[in-house]
């Protein structure tokens, strides 16, 4: 399963849910305002912007927004809210691509360094992090905490949301710290719309010691974009890493 595939024509117009999810009017709020105050007026990079959930609302702020994106149908959806002037995006894979310029921030949200399926690819996105980074830069990762508690002995697979009309199922490989998120949707009739998506999930220590090998050093954690203490019980982090002079 290529993330080329993954991230279709389909996938890019299904992807925004106004108001709903990760595009909550409180959760995009806290999300640029941290965001906005760690750029501290200084360009901004962030690395999968996708369709622009958040780096839209960031440059409407007056800050200064460059993206990376692997998938072009992607960058078609964010060209109906901005154009290039406002929002320049590069197309490329995000390990390995090269905006124009440096930069004080770089930042990648909502799990999306875990799209990258080897160690090595996920080590090569910290250092092309560096690579864009102004001395003493910020790169910000937004991932969650495997949850690999959940699992009884034997059992592979955990529901990981359920609601009306939908189904979230995660299948772990525990070998080679891979997992596959199903995402059902359904109405009432027989008929379900399934979308899968394959992770390499990492613990907050392994990027710790990725940050350090591209020269960066752990600045703050914690477990939401309003900065509530990270602890054993959460399910997500925000990590800062700043670029050692």
């Amino acid at each position: 399963m290529r993330q080329e595939d993954v991230w279709d024509v389909e996938t890019a117009r299904r992807y925004d849910t106004p108001g709903e999810g990760m595009f909550a009017p409180e959760l995009l709020h806290a999300t640029v305002d941290r965001l906005a105050e760690l750029a501290g007026g200084g360009r901004v990079l962030e690395f999968a912007i996708g369709t622009g959930r958040v780096a839209v609302p960031l440059a409407a702020r007056g800050v200064d927004v460059t993206g990376i994106e692997l998938s072009r149908p992607m960058v078609d959806q964010l060209r109906t809210k901005v154009d290039e002037s406002a929002v320049p995006v590069v197309l490329g894979d995000m390990a390995t691509a090269r905006a124009p310029g440096q930069y004080a921030l770089v930042y990648l949200v909502f799990n999306t360094i875990s799209n990258l399926l080897e160690q090595d690819e996920q080590v090569r996105c910290f250092r092309n992090a560096a690579r864009h980074l102004l001395p003493g830069g910020r790169f910000v990762v937004e991932l969650g905490v495997p949850d690999l508690r959940s699992l009884p002995p034997g059992q592979d697979a955990v529901v990981f949301h359920n609601a009306d009309g939908y189904l979230g199922v995660d299948t772990y490989d525990v070998l080679h710290q891979r997992l596959v998120s199903h995402h059902f949707t359904f109405g009432e009739g027989r008929q379900a719309r399934v979308g899968r998506s394959p992770h390499r999930y990492a613990w907050p220590a392994e990027l710790d010691l990725m940050a350090q090998l591209a020269g960066m050093a752990l600045e703050s954690r914690h477990a939401d974009w309003t900065g509530g203490a990270f602890t054993a019980e959460s399910g997500s982090h925000i990590s800062v890493y700043r670029l050692l002079a």
